[in-house]
């Protein structure tokens, strides 16, 4: 039986004083989001000294918004890169053995209306299938009209020609971050939310470290290494910008941006309109973008968009024809359709797609998810695109490049691929993720969170105070937006209900810490969701 570790308290007065005792680091990072929190995983886990600043809350960006899934790349696997679907691939299989609490199997659906996309596409599937290998979750079936029926009740009959059933992966993506972030902790890395990295410190050219702020006091705070990684995602070329300000890689140039904004709009809905534990996937619409519809928590995921923004907004709210275009194309696959007023929830992901010299303006799709790691002059390193599947590959080859280039020392090796993350226990046997949350969100460390106060008292159906507490004693939540839209999930499922709890949360929070909870900018933010998807009828 595997011993499950004592919660590692994140008393924020107690992590703050160990910033302030201006202490050296052998690596910095900038950015808490799935690659910032994989580098601080693989550096802490090799016996390096630690330390990592977001400027919000661990995932508040695009680590929070994805689409749920992880993935080999089926579209990748249509556009021939293969190399990209078999590194996926096995990623996907790390993902899912490492955290099984909060990444899973799930079987999806392609159907179709054409006679020839059954044998095209289970054709690719089936090739999926053997890239995969051992690493497979399921085998590709074709299914008949009757048969696709049966696995999405709720699909369009007219039409249908069968379907083909395939197997890929769904996660808790901001509780997989977090279980990232907990997990680096144990190995001794200090990481720190809500404080910004306002400037980087310099000596002879060289970047020797971060200045960083923390949100609620204002108070700054010094950070020294000699390896400092930007990894903060759609806004990593924010960094590099002031970066070159100082030590400008070309005279008389400015720095070319890595990263393109894609805006990804996701919708939620109520089980019925999928009414099935598979998910449905159109590989390609009217316009040519992906269709999801994922079983999720006790909803359903509608999505997703690809639209260039170039705002960077911090809360992205979606456009109004994306919202029309989820909806309309719905309505070609599902019997029974959800409408405007059926829309609980939204969420908007900026995907940071990678330049490449010969992109096109303005036609994201044509931009790359694979990533790029570029050390400039000073050394600053900095690493773009890339997605949740591969993050832990990426954070491998970050460090790689560290040491390559002598910014890090040490011959230790990755020891993530076999590294199981917090909440992991052999006898713990996870509930699907296609079920309202609840307990199972904390995998092995359920008994402890029922011992606290409050595991009785219900705020709302599969949420009670006692989550609130372990939010704040041990998952370094601050906000009422960090526990509603990341410690739990609420925001993303119902925000009309995230909207109603979130005063009694605010009170709890203002308990536990003694601090303003900042209830207010919380409330704001989901009557601006409200407001968006109620709009239109």
């Amino acid at each position: 039986m595997t011993t499950v570790p004592q919660p590692l308290p994140t008393d924020r007065t107690q992590l703050l004083q160990q910033l302030a005792k201006n202490q050296r680091y052998d690596i910095a990072i900038v950015g808490g989001g799935a690659t910032g929190l994989g580098v601080a995983l693989d550096a802490a886990s090799r016996g390096l000294r630690v330390v990592l600043i977001e400027s919000h809350d661990f995932a508040h960006g695009t680590s929070s918004r994805s689409t749920k899934l992880v993935h080999g790349g089926v579209r990748y696997l249509a556009q021939g890169n293969v190399g990209l679907v078999r590194e996926a691939l096995h990623e996907r299989a790390v993902m899912l053995r490492n955290a099984p609490h909060l990444a899973q199997p799930l079987p999806f659906v392609m159907p179709s209306y054409r006679w020839w996309e059954v044998p095209f596409y289970g054709a690719g599937l089936k090739l999926y299938d053997v890239m995969a290998g051992r690493a497979g979750l399921g085998r590709t079936e074709c299914l008949s009209p009757a048969e696709a029926l049966m696995q999405l009740p709720n699909l369009r009959a007219q039409g249908l020609k069968g379907g083909v059933q395939y197997w890929d992966g769904q996660f808790d993506d901001a509780r997989f971050a977090l279980a990232l972030a907990r997990t680096a902790a144990l190995h001794g890395a200090l990481l720190i939310n809500h404080c910004r990295a306002t400037d980087l410190i310099y000596a002879a050219d060289k970047v020797t470290g971060v200045v960083c702020q923390d949100q609620f006091t204002s108070q700054t705070y010094e950070v020294r290494s000699p390896c400092v990684v930007n990894a903060t995602g759609v806004w990593v070329d924010a960094l590099r910008q002031r970066d070159d300000s100082v030590v400008p890689a070309t005279a008389g140039q400015v720095v070319r941006p890595l990263v393109s904004p894609s805006q990804g709009v996701h919708l939620v809905v109520n089980p019925e309109f999928l009414n099935s534990q598979s998910a449905m996937m159109v590989p390609r619409t009217g316009d040519g973008r992906v269709l999801f519809a994922v079983p999720w928590l006790g909803k359903v995921i509608l999505g997703t968009t690809d639209t260039p923004r170039n705002d960077l907004a911090r809360d992205p709210l979606p456009f109004d024809d994306e919202i029309e275009f989820i909806l309309r194309e719905s309505k070609y696959y599902l019997r029974s359709a959800p409408q405007r007023e059926d829309v609980k929830s939204t969420w908007v992901g900026l995907r940071p797609l990678v330049k490449r010299t010969q992109d096109v303006e303005g036609h994201t799709k044509r931009l790359s998810r694979e990533h790029t790691i570029a050390v400039s002059r000073s050394g600053l390193v900095s690493v773009a695109g890339g997605k949740w599947t591969t993050y832990r590959a990426m954070a491998q080859e970050v460090l790689n490049v560290c040491q390559a280039n002598q910014l890090i020392h040490g011959s230790a090796r990755s020891r993530t691929e076999h590294l199981k993350l917090i909440g992991v226990d052999a006898t713990h046997v996870p509930q699907p993720l296609c079920h309202a949350p609840g307990w199972h969100s904390y995998g092995a460390e359920t008994p402890f969170v029922k011992t606290l106060p409050g595991a009785d008292a219900y705020i709302a159906p599969g949420f009670t105070r006692a989550m609130v507490c372990f939010a704040v004693r041990y998952e370094y939540a601050r906000t009422v937006e960090d526990v509603l839209a990341r410690r739990s999930r609420m925001l993303f499922l119902d925000a009309a209900l995230a909207c109603e709890v979130a005063p009694t949360v605010a009170g709890l929070l203002e308990r536990e810490t003694g601090a303003d909870p900042q209830e207010a900018s919380f409330l704001a933010l989901t009557q601006q969701y409200l407001l968006k998807h109620h709009k239109k009828s």
